[in-house]
């Protein structure tokens, strides 16, 4: 049976290109700085972004700790959206690894306001812990993809540099947000300390992530990353499809956008399902169950008996995420498995078809 795979875009596979460009990199021993596809990544995310230097690290996990690592002190305070990636899907690395403690602030859509900065940060204080850190998602992933216009990004940047703060993006999905807002990336670097982005969700490599900032900051979280066991060596391999992507697979996430709206707008029709359309502004769609009487976890299992894979994101809500490899033909497919699943009423009977 054919699978329509729309749990996430980590589930991409490279590109042709992609694979050619992992055949043919050219190797050395990145801990002695002596790779040179692995600078050439380095120096391009660097250009791309408007900053000093990049760092290349393993996963967008490793590059939101080595970056807090880098700008903050164990016993320091981070600010942060409550539902954000780095407190919810992180395995409590803040606490657990850096040693620092979350501030959390509760989000509209996973955006904050400046006014809400002012008030979470909490001053000299010999009660409190030093807040040196506010972390901003983008786009963030449990709202459903949404994104933060620049002009967001530089009001909430400019509070916390005020309150002496540094700033950092989870940028996992930052070109996302720029093709859906038709905006640069630079637009958003230039209003922060530190930004990651992840290779391996929409721009389709196989692995990796890297983390952008001034020359300072990436040294210190050079050193961060080889304690976190992330000192690699001949890593090309990795560093070569993401050369490619950075190169050509931007402009297509315009692509899965489309296919996320077509699907919401499809899905939106059927009773049964919920769907606020003003958070799929990415490749992401957040469908609300409750009403199917199904729970998240028993919709999800129908789908993939149907040959959908989707994921769960709470107790009646299902995600689905477009990507490269998806195509309006799967789409269509799609809503037409879930329109299989809705209930079918004959009399006063109803039963999931």
């Amino acid at each position: 049976m054919k699978m329509i795979d729309l749990r996430s875009d980590t589930v991409t596979l490279p590109t042709p290109d992609m694979m050619q460009a992992i055949a043919e990199a050219e190797l050395g021993d990145d801990v002695f700085r002596e790779d040179p596809t692995i600078n050439k990544l380095q120096e391009l995310a660097a250009r791309t972004f408007g900053k000093e230097a990049a760092l290349l690290v393993t996963s967008g996990t490793q590059a939101n700790m080595v970056s807090v690592l880098a700008h903050c002190r164990p016993g320091d305070e981070v600010i942060l959206e409550a539902d954000s990636h780095l407190q919810y899907y992180e395995v409590g690395g803040l606490a657990a690894v850096a040693g620092v403690t979350p501030r959390l602030i509760e989000g509209d859509r996973g955006r904050f306001t400046a006014a809400q900065v002012q008030e979470a940060a909490r001053g000299e204080d010999i009660y409190f812990p030093n807040t040196t850190l506010l972390e901003i998602e983008n786009t963030h992933n449990r709202a459903g993809g949404t994104c933060w216009t620049p002009s967001q990004v530089a009001e909430v940047a400019k509070a916390a540099h005020d309150l002496r703060m540094k700033v950092h993006i989870d940028g996992a999905r930052i070109f996302n947000a720029a093709v859906a807002l038709d905006v640069g990336v630079k637009d958003y670097a230039r209003h922060v300390d530190s930004l990651m982005f992840s290779l391996s969700k929409g721009l389709s490599c196989p692995v990796g992530s890297v983390v952008v900032g001034d020359s300072d900051f990436i040294e210190r979280a050079r050193k961060k990353r080889k304690m976190l066991g992330g000192g690699m060596r001949q890593a090309g391999i990795i560093a070569a499809p993401g050369i490619v992507a950075l190169n050509k697979m931007v402009p297509r996430l315009k692509e899965d956008h489309d296919n996320a709206r077509r699907l919401a707008e499809y899905l939106g029709m059927f009773d049964g399902l919920k769907i606020d359309l003003s958070t799929v502004q990415t490749n992401m769609v957040l469908v609300d169950v409750a009403d199917t009487g199904l729970t998240g976890q028993e919709f999800r299992d129908r789908a993939a008996e149907k040959g959908l894979l989707i994921s769960v994101f709470g107790p009646h809500l299902v995600r689905f995420v477009t990507h490269y490899g998806i195509t309006a033909a799967d789409v269509d497919e799609a809503a037409g498995i879930i329109e299989s699943m809705l209930p079918r009423c004959s009399g006063n009977a109803c039963a999931i078809g």
